[in-house]
């Protein structure tokens, strides 16, 4: 199988959590899988932006990001967290090989239209995968960080989410999943929904049950469910152990969203 495999939030601080996360991730490659490795990393950029004298600001989940910011996350996402992600994968003796989106026009970007501006914050234009395809052949794990190249020759900060979703169905992934650090989807109820069907999430939205970072979470999804991915799994990072057993056994933690 194919998986495509989101790390963010604050399982990228918790090294034992970390830990869990790449010996999963390297027994899913282990086992014959061919797997990528998409990751955000927020956290370590808000704390970074705050030592410059920078607030972080966000607009329906999504990080305002002025030039600054734009070049503060290349820094910190295409860099130390990047880099540490592959350190973690060696550990656990899986070859990796780190990159931006934007290296090898994997992934090309255009400025997101929203109805407030952004800034350089952008949405994937274009995909090319080959790259994905070589690393894939030598044996190793691509770990792509989630900015991207826009063809006016600008980095843009993609949300993550939406950078597993567009990588997902660019490599034709059998599974989605998103390494989360909530139990899933909560209902109305304040309970974790085992299954969430695409239907239901408007009614979610409008009734504020669902807000902030879940929105474009979900999006991705969705987009995902309709770009052909068999697959799409909301799943607490600290359960990452179940990964490997993704394809052959019933996992229980989380939320699965479904098309239907």
């Amino acid at each position: 199988m194919k998986f495509v495999v989101k790390l963010g939030g604050a399982a990228l601080e918790n090294p034992t959590i970390l830990d869990l996360c790449a010996r999963s991730i390297a027994m899913l490659a282990s086992d014959g899988h061919q797997v990528a490795l998409v990751h955000g990393g927020g956290v370590q950029l808000t704390k970074v932006l705050a030592q410059m004298g920078k607030q972080s600001e966000f607009v329906a989940g999504l990080r305002v990001t002025d030039a600054e910011t734009r070049d503060a996350a290349l820094m910190v996402l295409g860099g130390r967290v990047n880099k540490m992600l592959v350190a973690a994968l060696t550990k656990q003796g899986q070859s990796a090989m780190g990159l931006t989106g934007g290296d090898g026009h994997v992934f090309r970007a255009r400025k997101k239209k929203t109805e407030h501006d952004l800034g350089f914050v952008g949405e994937i234009a274009s995909t090319d995968p080959k790259w994905l395809d070589a690393i894939w052949t030598m044996g190793a794990i691509p770990v792509i960080s989630s900015i991207a190249l826009g063809f006016d020759g600008e980095y843009y900060n993609i949300n993550a989410d939406e950078m597993a979703s567009a990588c997902a169905i660019a490599t034709k992934a059998d599974a989605l999943v998103f390494l989360t650090d909530v139990p899933g989807v909560k209902g109305a109820d304040g309970q974790v929904m085992r299954w969430l069907s695409l239907k239901e999430v408007p009614a979610l939205e409008n009734a504020a049950v669902i807000s902030g970072g879940m929105l474009p979470k979900l999006n991705a999804c969705k987009e995902a469910l309709l770009g052909g991915v068999k697959r799409v799994r909301i799943l607490p990072a600290e359960s990452a152990n179940v990964l490997p057993d993704f394809s052959s056994a019933r996992i229980n933690g989380g939320t699965e969203v479904i098309a239907a």
